[in-house]
Formats: structure tokens, sequence, C-alpha cells
């Protein structure tokens, strides 16, 4: 996905069906890296698909859903303790 651009994405939920139904959302989109934590390759057509389907899910005056954008310069110096650095998925298609 050489179009794709990686987001981190944080969330703070106290609804327990809420906080799983964004959970599982987002396990289509990336890797689950921490409790609340998701890093995501995101095309620009997955990026607007993804925050239509949040809206849907999220209560705003409760819920707080975060997508930071990582450039890729940024990306290439992280700085990771304790498991692999954030890199772009491979897909291999037989």
């Amino acid at each position: 996905m050489a179009d794709s651009t990686l987001y981190i994405i944080a969330y703070d939920i106290p609804n327990d069906q809420r906080r799983s139904k964004i959970h599982k959302l987002l396990c289509g989109y990336g890797y689950w890296t921490q409790y609340s934590l998701f890093e995501c390759w995101l095309t620009k057509r997955h990026l607007v698909e993804l925050r239509a389907k949040l809206n849907q899910i999220v209560e705003p005056a409760l819920d707080t859903v975060r997508l930071y954008r990582v450039c890729g310069a940024c990306v290439e110096q992280a700085i990771t303790f304790g498991s692999p650095q954030p890199r772009e998925a491979i897909t291999i298609i037989l």
C-alpha cells in the first residue's frame, strides 16, 4: 500500500459495549498494539470510511477517539521498546 499513511488511533470509551464495537471495527483496519491503541495504515479512502463508521458508534459527550497522522520520516525514526516498530503490512496474493 504505497499510498497509505500510518495513523495511531487511541480511544477512551467508558461503555463496555461501545468500546467493544470500536475495538472490533479497528481490528479490521490495523494492529492492536496497546489496550486502547491501534496502528493503522490507511489510504485516503479507508480513512474516510473509518471516520464515518466511528461517527456512527461514538457518543461525543462521553467518548474520545483520537487519530494521529504519522509522517513517513517519523515512522522511520520511531523508537520502540519491547515490540517491533510500526511498519506497513505486506500483502501477498497467491
